[in-house]
């Protein structure tokens, strides 16, 4: 009953209402698997979208082709995440070029993400949801804490000065691969296979006949589906979006 009450007496606000958008990835090719449909659909509408991806995926050297090193693998992973992102329509890529793998300190990337946050001024930010039960990356997990903490210390102009940053609007947070959506982004069949062209792009991560990409999609295609339905739509992505009153002391979801 008090859940009820809440959400009807201050609603979240919804995922497409906003005007500037930053989407966080942790690796590259994260953000377009995470709501490429998303990046999308707002990017026809014509809303201002930045990416920002934090470590270089150095590591994912399991699909890359044979003979490839680490660091050759940082500046291939680098261009097909530009080439992916312009696909969806997004021509403002930035890079933090932290190594992936957990061997970086927290503290660093949440200044580096705070200082970004305070250059590009977005209203939402789009992160990884760190807080799902089975998530075992510790990438994912922890720049997703990450992110939430800058989100919530975005406005304060004090504080965002001890980082090194200018303070930025930012009213909410929306996080994607999440396992408790509770705001939903209606997307259409073109915007799901931009999202999966986008996907192909990272051709180090995918190679031609990948069975991994294969099975990625069918789940990203099925959960359109059913999101969908939440919204009288064929397709939609879910996000757990978290404004800045609930950000604090208001432990209740939606």
């Amino acid at each position: 009953m008090l859940r009820f009450i809440l959400k009807k007496a201050v609603p979240l606000p919804k995922p497409d209402s906003f005007s500037r958008y930053l989407f966080i990835g942790p690796h590259p090719d994260d953000i377009e698997i995470g709501c490429g449909a998303t990046v999308s659909r707002l990017a026809a509408m014509g809303k201002e979208i930045t990416f920002l991806i934090c470590l270089d995926g150095r590591y994912g050297l399991g699909n890359a082709p044979k003979g490839t090193t680490p660091e050759q693998l940082v500046d291939i992973r680098k261009a097909e995440a530009t080439a992916s992102a312009r696909l969806l329509g997004v021509n403002d890529i930035r890079f933090l070029d932290y190594c992936d793998g957990g061997f970086y300190d927290v503290t660093e990337i949440r200044t580096a993400i705070a200082r970004q946050v305070g250059a590009i001024k977005p209203d939402v930010i789009f992160a990884v949801d760190p807080d799902v039960p089975n998530e075992c990356h510790i990438d994912h997990i922890q720049i997703g804490q990450q992110c939430k903490l800058v989100a919530k210390l975005a406005p304060f102009k004090e504080i965002m000065e001890r980082y090194g940053a200018e303070s930025a609007p930012v009213k909410a947070i929306a996080l994607y691969m999440t396992a408790k959506p509770n705001r939903y982004v209606k997307t259409s069949s073109g915007d799901l296979k931009k999202q999966f062209a986008a996907m192909k792009t990272n051709v180090s991560q995918y190679p031609e006949g990948c069975r991994d990409l294969s099975a990625v999609c069918t789940y990203l295609r099925l959960r359109s589906f059913f999101y969908g339905m939440r919204r009288l739509r064929f397709h939609a992505e879910g996000f757990r979006v978290i404004d800045a009153l609930h950000m604090h002391c208001f432990p209740e979801e939606e």
